[in-house]
């Protein structure tokens, strides 16, 4: 890519700009003000600069040298953008964003290296982290709550490479994601109840498939007298209710000593008197007692984790309880699982960008040790088998009828006759708008 030609009147007003700017008037100034006392000093440095830009571009310029100094400069025109839930950097000269499930490259770029690097350390600086040699890889997180992850030499070999992933400054509700056809409205209806009267569930996919957006909009149903304790890496979760107490992991400091982690974290919730637990994700040897909030008396709990299906995220939960120790037959441990669990949920983000529900799958624990799972609802591909690419296909129920029905009546909840019939729901024919997820 040819290098800007307004590069260098960018770099010279950003050096003048702080050399000239009297610190102690502007730490009286708030940030609206600042911002305008700048603005204008920049304004006149650039058309003292080059006379012959036009009106447009000197805007441009001096919207971009702002960012320099108050935002995440070429970037932060990306993280203005609501449509945009990821932001790629590999290199200073490239930069992916991803739109509604489809990632593209975008016509921006850093001067250098160095120039990148600046930009990355002012993000982690903010999380009381440091990215250098000895520390080449970081996990922050912006002030808005994004994600960012971070690599420089020696660990990335083409430059430093940034990734920051969006947070979505607004929640989906159940009906929204209906709308968005991620699931059908008997899906929607199905999972609602289930969370209400407090079935165990997981929700398993992939990264980016909206795994965060669907457990968010499942917590709307949770009833608001119940003390609800979340555990993230990084607070995603909105919930609506008012009895909420968020947790948040943190990383070591850069002495290595102060990291608390999600096992930390849930073992101390089950000291809170928490009615359920919400995991923003299960990756580890958390899973044990995760596991054992869902079979002590705290039903109800959800959790996501990756997986590429209803049975692959099974066995995952087995290879974790491993991770934690748990020195016990294969039977036993499959037993723990599958009386844990009530419904795994999948999901997946199509070729096309699309996320979709592809599954809801009930396990059913069996005598000996062995569980089985039995799909309720699906997503088909069409008879084309296009679906993974276009979207296109139908929802339909499978002909099972869930088990939890019976524990369901007991709460005097129950279902039309026919309702978990063997039929095709609802067709998919017009690819539609789906929310980013995570």
């Amino acid at each position: 890519m040819t290098a800007d030609p307004h590069d260098t009147i960018r770099v010279l007003v950003h050096q003048q700009l702080l050399e000239t700017l009297d610190l102690n008037r502007a730490n009286k100034l708030d940030q609206p003000a600042l911002e305008l006392e700048c603005e204008r000093r920049v304004r006149s440095m650039v058309a003292s600069m080059d006379r012959k830009l036009d009106p447009a571009d000197r805007d441009r310029l001096v919207r971009e040298i702002l960012d320099e100094v108050f935002g995440l400069g070429p970037l932060q025109s990306l993280m203005d953008d609501e449509e945009v839930s990821d932001i790629l950097v590999n290199g200073p000269e490239q930069i992916f964003v991803e739109r509604n499930g489809k990632i593209e490259k975008v016509p921006l770029r850093f001067r250098d290296d160095d120039h990148l690097l600046n930009v990355i350390r002012r993000i982690v600086r903010h999380s009381g982290r440091r990215l250098d040699e000895s520390s080449p890889m970081v996990d922050a997180r912006l002030p808005d709550g994004s994600r960012v992850n971070a690599v420089m030499h020696p660990v990335a070999l083409d430059g430093p490479s940034l990734s920051i992933r969006r947070f979505l400054s607004h929640s989906f509700s159940l009906e929204d994601l209906v709308q968005r056809r991620m699931l059908c409205p008997e899906m929607a209806e199905f999972l609602e109840v289930c969370v209400r009267w407090r079935m165990n569930v997981i929700i398993s996919g992939g990264s980016g498939a909206g795994k965060t957006t669907l457990l968010n909009a499942l917590s709307a149903s949770i009833s608001a007298d119940e003390r609800v304790v979340t555990i993230e890496d990084a607070a995603e979760l909105k919930l609506l209710q008012e009895h909420v107490v968020r947790l948040e992991t943190r990383p070591p400091n850069v002495e290595g000593a102060g990291e608390i982690t999600t096992r930390d974290a849930v073992r101390n919730a089950l000291r809170m008197r928490p009615d359920r637990i919400l995991v923003g994700e299960c990756r580890g040897e958390e899973a044990f007692d995760m596991l054992q909030a869902m079979n002590s008396g705290h039903s109800g709990s959800m959790t996501t984790m990756h997986a590429n299906g209803p049975v692959d995220a099974f066995r995952r939960l087995e290879s974790m309880l491993c991770m934690a120790g748990m020195d016990v037959p294969v039977t036993v441990m499959r037993e723990y699982v599958g009386s844990a669990i009530d419904l795994v949920v999948q999901v997946e983000r199509l070729g096309s960008g699309l996320r979709k529900v592809t599954s809801i799958s009930e396990v059913r624990p069996l005598e000996g040790g062995a569980a089985q799972i039995e799909d309720i609802f699906r997503f088909a591909l069409d008879a084309e088998g296009r679906g993974a690419e276009s979207g296109l296909g139908y929802y339909e129920a499978t002909g099972c009828r869930p088990a939890l029905l019976a524990r369901l009546r007991t709460f005097g909840v129950g279902f039309p006759e026919g309702a978990f019939e063997a039929r095709r729901l609802h067709a998919d024919e017009i690819a539609g708008e789906v929310p980013d997820g995570t």
